[in-house]
């Protein structure tokens, strides 16, 4: 029997490796888009478990799954911290193939979970937070949707959904609802909608995070502070940016920042848009993020960054399980060709803000 047969791990490896050629495959990616100097990619939770607030919204990734991309990472790329990527971008001199690694939202299975691979591995991270959960002191639109929707059926979701819709519309999935009604919502509005959703379930949703234990608690993202991840900015309520007023700006871009740095004692620079859409990163927003003290900002939108990359607008690529060529289509070839054809279309892509981000 030969290595290979006794471990089925190294066994998918080798079987990968028959259709991926390795390093050749980064010289011909080369061909297929723009200079890439950037890969930005982007996580949310790490945990072997779906729960009932979590299954359907796509943000899951298995924790031996995960290991086995990091273990991709470190062996192909120049895992990066954001201080080093602008010193990087100062200079002009840019590691091999450098990549930074991200997770919205506030998840505890990020400190439970990914950071001890993330250790292992020696790959750095950045970690952007909605305050509002850490404590579990409340609990994600997302995530209550996502419960509601798994405990009383999608229709109790649709009918409520259906009293904020101006146009009537029938909604036919979750996407739908984070597509098509939430953006269009304002903050009062999207208040309103989680108290009907609350009242659908007949339990607060404060109770409803107490229960679920999602997210991380004030020392645990201390520690990942401590462990050296760098702590980002997600807004105060995790909100579509596009719905922001002047008068909204203090209290979910601000006062987030703000209690962030008072957790973990360091300086908060960048902010992640919830749900990556560039529709969210209004002139209004990018203004009140410069003047707030944050220096990058990061979409989702599955593309590559050039040299030339704004700052304010740096792409993340929404990451899934897979085998190590599935990572290297995902990471490699997939946001050139993205990007490429944005160019030849003369395109700026909008994209659906979809369930991952």
């Amino acid at each position: 029997m030969s290595p290979t047969e006794d471990n089925p791990e190294v066994l998918q490896v080798h079987r990968n490796r028959r259709f991926w050629p390795v390093p050749l495959g980064f010289e011909l990616a080369r061909l297929t888009g723009p200079r890439y100097a950037l890969r930005c990619l982007l996580f949310h939770d790490v945990a072997n478990e779906l729960s009932e607030f979590t299954n359907g919204l796509g943000v899951t990734m298995a924790v031996r799954a995960f290991e086995a991309l990091i273990r991709f990472v470190s062996r192909y790329y120049t895992a990066i911290t954001l201080l080093d990527y602008l010193d990087f971008r100062a200079s002009g001199k840019f590691p091999p193939r450098p990549v930074i690694l991200t997770f919205d939202d506030a998840y505890a299975s990020v400190a439970l979970n990914a950071a001890p691979i993330l250790k292992k591995y020696g790959v750095p991270a950045v970690f952007f937070v909605t305050a509002s959960l850490v404590g579990n002191e409340e609990l994600g639109l997302d995530n209550l949707l996502c419960y509601v929707a798994n405990k009383l059926g999608f229709d109790t979701v649709r009918v409520v959904a259906r009293q904020f819709s101006s146009a009537g519309t029938e909604f036919a999935s979750l996407e739908q609802i984070f597509d098509d009604l939430l953006p269009a919502l304002s903050r009062e509005q999207v208040r309103e909608f989680r108290t009907a959703l609350s009242d659908a379930v007949g339990i607060s949703t404060r109770e409803l995070a107490q229960k679920a234990r999602l997210y991380v608690n004030p020392e645990q993202l201390r520690a990942l502070a401590e462990s050296g991840f760098e702590i980002g900015n997600h807004t105060f309520s995790h909100v579509f940016c596009r719905t922001l007023t002047t008068n909204d700006f203090q209290q979910e871009i601000d006062v987030n920042k703000t209690k962030l740095e008072a957790i973990t004692g360091l300086r908060v620079r960048a902010f992640s848009v919830p749900y990556g859409s560039p529709a969210d990163l209004t002139s209004e927003v990018a203004e009140n993020l410069r003047r707030s003290g944050h220096e990058l900002v990061f979409l989702a939108r599955d593309r590559s960054n050039s040299p030339d990359t704004d700052l304010f607008r740096l792409n993340r690529i929404n990451m899934h399980s897979g085998t190590d060529r599935d990572f290297f289509a995902e990471i490699e070839l997939l946001p050139r060709l993205r990007s490429l054809a944005d160019i030849l279309l003369g395109r700026s892509y909008k994209g659906g803000n979809g369930l991952r981000n």
